[in-house]
């Protein structure tokens, strides 16, 4: 079977060398177009060297050889002796790797970190990368690598790296049938129907993408699960994608369905607290491990949505992953245990049903639960306050959710750049132990001392042959796969990583292309949901603007129960004279809100409900800024068409083209939400649209009845 992987793997280096689809993501390793750093490159790397073999070295071997082929436009050797220019990978416990690299770095690294290091050995000089672990050896030479595609020196380095959660995780929301639900990159990589014989080619560069930004976990199907997936028969599936994902570090986890005990088990109960559902995951846990002895765990959606759950046998969140945790322990596997809930009964603002529920089970999970918070309260809208949960639990380990797939933020037609939104989470000031009690040391773990930590993102990734339907959504798969292990990077650091890697080195298109992601998240924000608007987006499939909406089945999957407009004024009041939910917030969090004269202004409509002439930083009235918003985010966007244009020729005339044609979509339904969006709410300000900003040109009636009843991902809410 090795030999099988390396053959096809060698095959598809070969495959794609001039591919530019947009296939090869950010793995391009075309010559180096800069002459005196190609040299440089030249001189320092004659051979690689590895000090013993592995799956997870064989893998990186091969990466080397092709790559650093491809880089050098030279053929790389593999050596047996030390010599000048080599490079040396292996791992701490080498006797030759522990000669070169002190102690102390290597505890420093943990288990999955790196060292890249350049030694001299009797007057030679080498460049050592190794890891504690084969793995972390791994991720040090996809970091080597991608010190050349940027265009970095390596003369003198000294590069010790360790990932900064322990479980870097994608969750993939896809479907057996292959249909992936809020999917907009066609269908499923994963063809059941084939596995598990037919290997395809894109699960290895599939697994070398994720290694190469080091996440190291990956959950296959719908959080809105098909017990099927836990049968013997997709199980051998399963195995056959783990044993493609293990030689680079990436352990497989499964969506669990609550109810898989009646559904596929033959009970009458999927009741937590009966010893027969018990035995039956006890055994079904055991069955799994037979076949992946390195199964990562359950990732669990429960009593959401319409989903079963322990509620359903009058028990908690806390007994339902408590059982399953059992079941897993022996095994050391994990239990991601979702907290996005919100009950059909209460009426209670939905922005505080989670806190709810969870707060008061705090450390009543056992020690391999993780609960998997989503970055906001609400559900991944194009802005939000972080989640009230996140240092609210301090004897429970709490995982975000972010989500890379654009749900609510134009599917995969618009260019937005999220790690702008994944930082203003990760950098928020919880408080929860005064000062500096980030959101990012919540959830590595740093703030309560816990053994387990872990990030998660809901994955944008389908068959399209560039993976994630827009060139520039690939952008975000790769900021998460950074923040994940770094979480002190800077969005500008991501993004200038990214378009060397993907695109070329050129500082006009660098610095013009980072300038464009930068703004883009914030652009986006305003010609959807300015000054703290949220969830107004089309019923059920999310596509396009629809604030009008309130005919759904509960009101809080109605748009006007999220934005409460009336001739008064507009937002949800959540200070202590709403909803209250400001009081989940710690005191210095909650401060910053809920005063309406102090309220950082892209939160306004988020806490309080605002009359329409009330005057705020710009000196305009809250109807005139939020025509401000809505008319400069549709600017913002014709300038990044603008720009783009300017680079015609600059790259690829095959990504340029697909890039500008979708910029020319997303400028039409940035005009779109403008326009539906500022003649509905002006329904209740009564107030005119400001003097020179060009009038909508269809009526209000005309965007009310538009239709989308195959829009691209509809499949439930998650």
């Amino acid at each position: 079977m090795k030999k099988y992987f390396v053959l096809l793997y060698c095959c598809l280096t070969v495959y794609t060398l001039h591919a530019e689809d947009g296939y090869r993501l950010w793995l391009r390793y075309d010559k180096i177009d800069n002459s005196k750093l190609l040299q440089e490159y030249r001189n320092a790397i004659s051979s690689i060297q590895f000090t013993r073999t592995s799956p997870t070295l064989n893998a990186a071997k091969e990466e080397l050889l092709n790559d650093l082929q491809g880089l050098l436009d030279k053929k790389i050797q593999l050596q047996d002796k030390i010599d000048n220019g080599i490079v040396l990978i292996g791992a701490a416990a080498d006797s030759i790797i522990h000669s070169l690299i002190s102690n102390d770095t290597f505890n420093k690294i943990g288990k999955e970190g790196f060292v890249i290091k350049t030694v001299k050995r009797n007057e030679k000089n080498i460049i050592v990368i190794a890891g504690n672990t084969d793995v972390g050896a791994l991720y040090g030479c996809f970091h080597f690598l991608r010190l050349l595609q940027t265009h970095q020196t390596i003369q003198h380095l000294s590069i010790v790296s360790a990932p900064s959660v322990q479980l870097r995780m994608l969750d993939h929301w896809d479907n057996l049938n292959r249909t992936v639900e809020r999917g907009y990159a066609g269908m499923s990589i994963w063809n059941w129907q084939k596995l598990p014989d037919y290997i395809d080619r894109r699960y290895i560069d599939y697994a070398r993408a994720n290694a190469s930004i080091g996440i190291n976990a990956v959950a296959l199907n719908n959080v809105n699960a098909n017990a099927t997936i836990l049968t013997k028969d997709y199980l051998i599936k399963v195995a056959a994608l783990a044993n493609v994902f293990r030689p680079y570090g990436i352990k497989i986890f499964l969506s669990a369905r609550f109810s898989a005990p009646i559904e596929i088990g033959g009970l009458k109960t999927a009741d937590p607290l009966d010893e027969q559902v018990q035995k039956w995951w006890k055994q079904k846990a055991d069955e799994i491990y037979q076949y992946i002895p390195d199964f990562g765990g359950f990732l669990v959606k429960a009593n959401s949505e319409g989903q079963p759950g322990p509620q359903n046998y009058n028990r908690t969140h806390a007994d339902g992953a408590n059982m399953l945790a059992d079941a897993l322990a022996p095994h050391n596997g994990i239990v991601i245990w979702r907290a996005f809930v919100y009950s059909n009964d209460t009426i209670d603002d939905r922005f505080k049903q989670a806190y709810n529920e969870f707060k008061p089970l705090d450390g009543k999970f056992r020690k391999n639960v993780l609960i998997q918070v989503k970055n906001g309260p609400i559900d991944f809208q194009p802005r939000e306050p972080f989640h009230p949960l996140f240092g609210a639990m301090p004897q429970t380990q709490v995982m975000t959710e972010f989500q890379l797939t654009q749900e609510y933020l134009g599917f995969s037609t618009h260019l937005v750049f999220l790690a702008p939104l994944f930082k203003e989470c990760l950098d928020a000031d919880t408080y929860a132990k005064g000062q500096g009690s980030f959101v990012s040391k919540v959830i590595d773990g740093s703030l309560d001392n816990h053994s387990i930590s872990g990030m998660s993102a809901v994955s944008n990734i389908g068959n399209d042959i560039n993976w994630t339907g827009h060139p520039f959504a690939q952008a975000n798969w790769y900021a998460f796969g950074r923040l994940a292990w770094n979480h002190d990077l800077t969005s500008a650091q991501i993004a200038d990583e990214w378009i060397r890697q993907t695109f070329i080195n050129d500082k006009r298109f660098v610095d013009t292309v980072k300038t464009m992601m930068l703004a883009s998240r914030e652009t986006t924000v305003d010609y959807m949901t300015p000054l703290g608007l949220h969830h107004i987006m089309g019923y059920s499939h999310h596509y396009g603007p629809a604030p009008w909406y309130n005919t759904a089945t509960r009101a809080d999957w109605n748009p006007t129960y999220f934005h409460k407009a009336d001739t008064a004024g507009i937002g949800f009041d959540r200070t202590a004279t709403g909803s209250n939910a400001l009081s989940q917030y710690a005191p210095e969090v909650s401060k910053k809100f809920e005063d309406i004269n102090t309220c950082d202004e892209k939160y306004l409509l988020w806490f309080h409900h605002v009359p329409w002439n009330f005057k705020i930083n710009s000196g305009r009235s809250l109807w005139d800024e939020l025509c401000y918003k809505y008319y400069a985010g549709v600017d913002s966007v014709r300038w990044m068409q603008r720009s783009w244009n300017n680079l015609q020729g600059v790259i690829d005339d095959e990504r340029f083209e697909q890039v500008k044609m979708l910029l020319t979509i997303q400028e039409k339904e940035a005009v779109w939400w403008r326009n539906a969006c500022v003649l509905y709410f002006q329904t209740f300000s009564k107030m005119p649209v400001p003097k020179g900003f060009e009038q909508p040109d269809k009526s209000l009636e005309y965007y009310e009845g538009l239709q989308f009843p195959y829009a691209p991902g509809i499949g439930g809410n998650q």
